[in-house]
């Protein structure tokens, strides 16, 4: 079973401008995927349709066999979902605000244990109990994190995890995609950090002005002296 597929995608808004055409991909299970464009290609388009906010205008995406538009509770139940703009509840304390998503997707037994798991994880301890309005824009991606992995998901999504963070948060974000991959499940994140996706991925998909160029397996780019990001200006311009 695909984690992803996604068949002849396209997305209109109602002024008329297509955001996306006609893209199609799979992202197999057990992969770190990276999905790779300039602002305004159409990456965060596509995540919002993948995840479920967005209506799909043409095309299919299914979620580990579930469609999304069909079942769209279903599909969202296998996703955990990391935005690029920490949508968080401010007058929640850390705590309260992870344990309503967990209520959310009814996590059950082992959540205490998978949440002081993550919050020793992501070394956010001395502020899980203070109000998220008080907290830093490191503190408030990491509760976004954490939030994203309370209920185990099988497929995690993020959508520019790593803009603005330290060096340490980098290495940890990095470090619980790997471990989401070593246990069997998905990773799906869109990326400018060129040089993170090619030592980071199994594979890429490219889009540029809504148009998918290229989906590269980097376990063979990587076999060639040109670097990603020699390749992403060659076949999208400077």
């Amino acid at each position: 079973m695909k984690a992803i597929e996604i068949c002849n995608f396209s997305e209109t808004y109602s002024n008329g401008f297509k955001a996306v055409q006609n893209v199609s991909f799979d992202v197999n299970e057990g992969e770190i995927f990276g999905f790779i464009g300039k602002n305004g290609a159409g990456k965060s388009t596509t995540i919002k349709c993948l995840t479920g906010q967005l209506p799909i205008t043409e095309g299919t995406i299914s979620v580990l066999g579930c469609n999304v538009a069909q079942n769209p509770i279903e599909a969202k139940q296998k996703i955990g979902f990391c935005p690029d703009n920490h949508a968080v509840y401010e007058n929640m304390t850390g705590r309260q605000f992870v344990n309503f998503i967990a209520d959310v997707f009814k996590t059950g037994d082992g959540r205490e244990k998978r949440t002081e798991e993550l919050v020793e994880k992501f070394g956010i301890g001395n502020a899980f109990d203070r109000f998220i309005g008080t907290y830093s824009h490191g503190m408030k991606q990491k509760i976004c994190l954490i939030a994203s992995l309370v209920h185990s998901p099988e497929l995690w999504v993020l959508d520019e995890p790593l803009t603005g963070l330290d060096v340490l948060m980098v290495h940890q974000v990095k470090e619980a995609m790997q471990e989401q991959k070593a246990q069997g499940k998905t990773v799906f994140f869109s990326s400018h950090n060129l040089d993170v996706v090619q030592r980071l991925c199994d594979k890429a998909a490219l889009i540029n002005k809504g148009k998918l160029i290229d989906v590269i397996d980097l376990k063979q780019f990587n076999r060639t002296e040109e670097s990603l990001e020699d390749y992403f200006f060659e076949v999208t311009g400077n």
